[in-house]
């Protein structure tokens, strides 16, 4: 099933996110929890791809599992920072064999080794080599509600947003972010610069302290006073930062659909039991 028709629903609806192991030995764990949210049958579910294409094997091994044991949407990641576009077709091949339907299109993080492939400078030159090959397929990308952390004015960074879009993009999922104005604001900025495929929000449950510095440090996410409060309070007992930060975004999640925003993508970590418990905390608001 593509995402397009996912998100054609007037339905709420939560969709999860899980990465592939590091290494190989690592699968057998991943595909477990993987499993586990797939069980909660979530609108549909996404497998990230490690810098540099170092997980692509296991990206689509994760992702086939999805949909065709659990019978789960799917939506694998691809990034082309370091690939050539022999690789690109070579993973459409091994996804169209593997019977998914979609692709999130991502230039990537720059790989350890810092190596990179000339073949495309940005994810919109990615899109369009896809959308060349496959004209069917359902293409996501990445959007910055507070801008991308490599680009200095937002309005350039809109500017590129358009030209993945016109590239042939069928839809956006969001960086995380704490404060819902803020996406609520990003939407108005695109829409007047004529974009209008849908766009989901990427919601994170920040369970620690660590996770917070870590995340905020790898994407320059701003965060409210409101939060960064309740990571003061309970950021040193487990337990309590674990429950504040899954109320924190069922709170988030609630406002987004009492807005008008039906599709909410939850960034899962691997872990079953805060995508179990965000879906508790929405228990009749999202079926």
């Amino acid at each position: 099933m593509k995402i397009t028709d996912i998100l054609n629903s007037k339905e709420p609806s939560i969709s999860f996110e899980v990465f592939p192991p590091k290494q190989e030995s690592g699968l057998e764990s991943v595909k477990a929890a993987a499993g586990a949210i797939a069980a909660m049958k979530p609108s549909f579910m996404s497998v990230t791809y490690g810098a540099g294409g170092s997980t692509s094997k296991l990206t689509v091994e994760v992702a086939s599992d999805i949909t065709n044991l659990h019978n789960i949407p799917v939506l694998p990641h691809l990034t082309c920072v370091a690939s050539t576009k022999e690789h690109v077709r070579g993973m459409l091949d091994q996804i169209h064999a593997n019977n998914i339907d979609n692709i999130m299109a991502l230039r990537g993080d720059l790989p350890k080794d810092g190596i990179i492939c000339n073949d495309y400078k940005h994810a919109s030159d990615l899109i369009a080599d896809i959308r060349s090959i496959d004209p069917d397929i359902c293409i996501g990308g990445a959007c910055y509600p507070e801008g991308h952390i490599e680009c200095e004015h937002k309005s350039d960074d809109i500017n590129f947003l358009k030209l993945k879009v016109d590239a042939g993009c069928d839809f956006l999922t969001t960086q995380m972010f704490f404060d819902n104005n803020i996406f609520y604001n990003f939407l108005y900025r695109i829409k007047d610069k004529g974009i209008n495929v849908p766009v989901l929000p990427g919601i994170m449950p920040i369970t620690t302290a660590k996770q917070l510095s870590r995340s905020v440090a790898l994407s320059g996410t701003s965060v409210p006073e409101r939060f960064r409060a309740i990571v003061d309070r309970f950021g040193d007992d487990p337990a309590a930062m674990r429950q504040a930060g899954i109320v924190y975004a069922a709170e988030q999640i609630i406002d987004l659909i009492a807005n008008g925003v039906t599709h909410i993508h939850v960034y899962s970590m691997n872990k079953p039991d805060v995508a179990k418990d965000i879906l508790a905390a929405l228990n009749g608001i999202v079926g």
